[in-house]
């Protein structure tokens, strides 16, 4: 596992598309239970190397309901975005993860980790990849049937402090999905 993410590490596959350059920021042990999968790293992960530094990690570890310690610990969750580095600004929000990554890490990450219970699905670009045709039409419709992917997926919304509105919007998503979802993680921590 530490040669891969050594490798991972060093990757410079879509450099010509970074405007930071590359700095893959990816966290892996072959005991974790837990894959958190989300988008890409903003500037401040960036910045740290430090994979969720920042508001949405703050975020997501409320609705996960663990410490930093927890998260933070690689034999218990392993954090792979779709895209390892920043993508760059674009007009309402950061770009797009880029699509080499995925493709190219995913899988032989996978083929190390032996004891994945649940994979977390952070935002749309992972739940298409993950759920490919299973997908509904929207983030929001993916949500909500969450139950449908148990036990080895659990779509999420972005934790971002821009996804305020949908929050506001989707009150069952507080009701419905976090008590599941703090409960799965209970158990397997």
């Amino acid at each position: 596992m530490q040669d891969l993410l050594n490798q991972i590490k060093q990757c410079t596959i879509c450099k010509s598309h970074l405007a930071l350059g590359p700095r893959p920021v990816v966290t892996a042990h072959p005991e974790a239970k837990i894959v958190i999968i989300g988008q890409a790293p903003g500037t401040k992960v960036h910045a740290s190397g430090v994979p969720w530094d920042d508001a949405s990690g703050k975020q997501l570890r409320k609705w996960l309901n663990v410490s930093e310690e927890d998260f933070y610990d690689e034999t218990k969750f392993a954090i792979i975005p779709m895209g390892f580095c920043y993508p760059g600004k674009g007009k309402t929000g950061d770009l797009p993860p880029r699509p080499e990554c995925a493709p190219q890490w995913h899988k032989p990450l996978f083929d190390e980790l032996k004891n994945v219970e649940l994979v977390i699905l952070i935002g749309m670009y992972a739940q298409k990849y993950y759920l490919e045709k299973n997908a509904k039409k929207t983030l929001t419709e993916t949500v909500d049937n969450f139950q449908e992917y148990l036990p080895q997926y659990l779509p999420l919304p972005h934790p971002s402090p821009r996804n305020r509105f949908w929050l506001t919007k989707n009150p069952w998503f507080e009701v419905e999905v976090l008590p599941v979802l703090r409960e799965r993680i209970k158990k397997m921590i």
